[in-house]
């Protein structure tokens, strides 16, 4: 199964960086009919990931894909599903 990964840690602290990574990731899983993307926001004090589960939340993003699951073996880790 094809897939891709965004580790956030270099950008962490750039709200405009993150949500550009972001809206590239899944352009490009879309474009390129990819099943699954890894997206790593870390550990650290959770900020992060609630800012990416609110950006996957907005209706524009969510429409793109089909779910979400959080890794139950590592808190800093999200999957994103897409049915193409």
């Amino acid at each position: 199964m094809s897939k891709l990964k965004l580790d956030l840690h270099p950008i962490y602290n750039d709200g405009k960086a993150i949500e550009e990574a972001l809206n590239y990731i899944i352009e490009e899983a879309v474009e390129k009919k990819i099943k699954q993307v890894e997206i790593v926001p870390g550990k650290g004090s959770g900020q992060l990931k609630k800012r990416v589960l609110r950006f996957l939340e907005q209706k524009e993003i969510k429409q793109q894909y089909h779910r979400i699951q959080k890794d139950s073996k590592n808190f800093g880790r999200l999957f994103i599903y897409f049915k193409h």
